[in-house]
């Protein structure tokens, strides 16, 4: 079933001013920086007492970053791990002492005692595991994007929609991380007034081109450089800022164009190291996303301008820049403020519950783990939630009718986290945006696209 995060609280601005006295702020002004007094964001979910028992299949970069994410949490049993590349199983089988290990994913799917797996194969393989998983029973996280294609994407969400009782949480890390939670909330405050543009990059120095001395491997470890299976540069990592700018805006673009090409990585492949896409979202506002893998500088972030301010999040940091003619909130002349370029940003920190004195060298935000980690904490967590409700639904009810499961299941409170419908929207702005790039043309998107009907 595909659990559904609860919708931001709208805040007034008095809202990011309370909780501190006017005299304990004098009293630390001065030459220090202090934090903004903003909301504090939601705990990281108790350790419940039940493990979940989880199989991971597919173990590359991704699935290896997964492995070190679940390690960490104590509700996280990983009993067993899945590759049919002996060498990578051997790898990560080093790393996760006790886990089982197996090359063929359907044994994971006949173990009764695994209630999830999380999938983290090349793209175009995670429809079929995915299916089997939900029809086995299975709890799911399928890395995003879930498919590479709109019709493979559409057939798992509906699978997902129908499997009533069962958790599927598509890839899409950011939509489970607190930091920006707290800054959707402060967004729709109405804080940088009317958002007119949105940006996001992401540049990092890579090939995407992995050797290997077998060349039927080669071939199977570059799938991204493969047209024919690859979403390229807007799946392969767009997609994730892509739908935070749709996130931000709270809608979806209305058209895209992309432009890019092959300009450093001359090797043969078809697929760009460079683009830039423009997105048309409803009100003329527009999206921009700009990606290269030829040169790492000024890294990835996403940025929304508003009419009264800019607000640009970079991993688990955040700041606010005002423009000069903006409304005083409060709160922000006692934050800390930190220099770009020739612009000053104010911090915005979620969790601060008090004023508090920096350092020279400015302290991590609470949240200072990657957005990944919190994914894997909402997918356990929701996991042990909806499946001691489901118990107890059937406990109380003795029936397996779903409409009547629903209902009882709306009412569990899960953490935050992305859905199966939104993994689905997500992919066919990916792939569509993709499109343009292959076909050097403006996509106008349709609003069928985006429906499971």
């Amino acid at each position: 079933m595909t659990m559904s995060p609860p919708n931001a609280t709208d805040l007034t601005r008095r809202d990011f001013i309370r909780g501190g006295s006017v005299a304990s702020v004098l009293g630390m002004l001065g030459a220090v920086e202090l934090r903004a007094q903003i909301p504090q964001a939601a705990p990281a979910k108790p350790n419940s007492g039940a493990k979940v028992k989880l199989g991971v299949i597919g173990l590359g970069s991704r699935g290896r970053d997964i492995l070190t994410a679940l390690q960490l949490l104590p509700d996280a049993e990983i009993a067993v791990i899945c590759d049919h590349y002996e060498k990578l199983l051997n790898r990560s089988a080093g790393n996760v002492p006790g886990a089982k290990t197996t090359a063929d994913y359907r044994t994971i799917l006949a173990d009764k005692e695994i209630k999830a797996v999380l999938i983290a194969t090349p793209s175009h393989q995670h429809k079929e595991i995915a299916l089997a998983a939900l029809k086995a029973g299975k709890h799911v996280y399928c890395e995003a994007p879930m498919a590479s294609t709109i019709e493979d994407a559409k057939v798992m969400a509906i699978a997902a929609r129908e499997a009533v009782g069962q958790v599927f949480q598509p890839g899409l890390s950011m939509r489970a991380d607190p930091q920006r939670h707290f800054l959707l909330q402060f967004i729709r405050s109405g804080a940088t007034g009317h958002p007119v543009m949105a940006r996001a990059q992401w540049h990092k120095k890579q090939s995407w081109r992995q050797a290997s001395p077998n060349p039927e491997r080669e071939k199977e470890i570059n799938w991204r450089l493969d047209k024919s299976l690859s979403c390229g540069l807007a799946g392969e990592i767009g997609i994730h800022q892509m739908d935070m700018m749709s996130w931000l805006l709270k809608d979806m673009p209305l058209a895209v164009t992309a432009f890019g090409g092959v300009l450093h990585w001359t090797d043969g492949r078809e697929v760009a190291d460079t683009a830039q896409f423009v997105f048309e979202y409803p009100g003329g506002v527009q999206g921009l996303f700009d990606v290269t893998l030829a040169n790492s500088f000024d890294g990835d972030y996403e940025m929304l301008y508003g009419t009264d301010a800019a607000v640009m999040l970079r991993g688990t940091k955040a700041w606010m820049f005002k423009e000069v003619d903006s409304p005083l909130l409060g709160w922000e002349v006692y934050a800390r403020k930190d220099v770009f370029y020739k612009e000053t940003g104010i911090a915005l920190v979620a969790n601060a519950t008090k004023l508090s004195q920096q350092a020279e060298t400015a302290e991590e935000p609470p949240y200072s783990i990657s957005a990944l980690s919190f994914a894997m904490e909402a997918f356990v967590s929701n996991v042990n939630d909806i499946g001691f409700a489901v118990e107890d639904a059937r406990d109380t009810f003795g029936t397996d009718d779903k409409k009547k499961l629903a209902k009882q299941l709306a009412t569990v409170k899960t953490m935050p986290a992305a859905t199966a419908n939104e993994g689905f929207e997500s992919v066919v702005v990916a792939i569509k945006a993709n499109e343009a790039l292959l076909n050097h043309q403006r996509v106008v998107f349709q609003k069928d696209w985006f429906s499971l009907a």
